[in-house]
């Protein structure tokens, strides 16, 4: 299960650098291993953003991998750090009691980030005509399964903290 996104961004550059920096950060945080940049993902994620360029519309690819999809627009913000930030503030919805999102809040964006067995990544942005900037990351092994919000998630020092 993925979700959907917006928020602020400028067009600045995205390189698989920035996207895997703050991804390895992310899990690093929660005693969670890093991914791989993976070049397969990465054309995946190229493809499919080029695809979603002409009316910028947060539509998921249906593909084989996990999937964050995000769009952005407008000035004041490094775009690949706006739509991480976005994505990685879900973080406080999610509940360490249950493993799984709070009620009725959103947090399949961050889950999908720190997934555990999520090993490889590739992500891409592309350009949309009215300014805006659509963002696409891609993950393999997938994550965020329906009715699996205690696998897989990478905060066994959290979950199981002392009460």
């Amino acid at each position: 299960m993925v979700g959907l996104a917006q928020t602020l961004v400028s067009q600045a550059q995205n390189t698989p650098r920035d996207f895997l920096q703050l991804h390895n950060a992310a899990r690093r945080e929660v005693g969670v291993g890093p991914l791989k940049w993976d070049r397969t993902l990465e054309a995946y994620a190229k493809d499919y953003a080029k695809q979603r360029s002409g009316e910028c519309e947060l539509v998921h690819s249906g593909g084989p991998y996990g999937e964050n999809i995000h769009w952005g627009y407008g000035g004041g913000y490094t775009d690949v750090k706006a739509a991480m930030k976005f994505w990685l503030d879900e973080k406080q919805s999610y509940d360490y009691d249950s493993n799984c999102c709070m009620f009725r809040k959103e947090c399949l964006h961050y889950t999908q980030i720190v997934w555990r067995n999520s090993k490889r990544l590739g992500c891409a942005s592309a350009a949309c005509p009215d300014e805006r900037e659509f963002f696409t990351c891609n993950y393999d092994p997938p994550g965020n399964f329906h009715g699996e919000c205690t696998s897989g998630f990478g905060f066994s020092y959290k979950v199981h903290r002392n009460k």
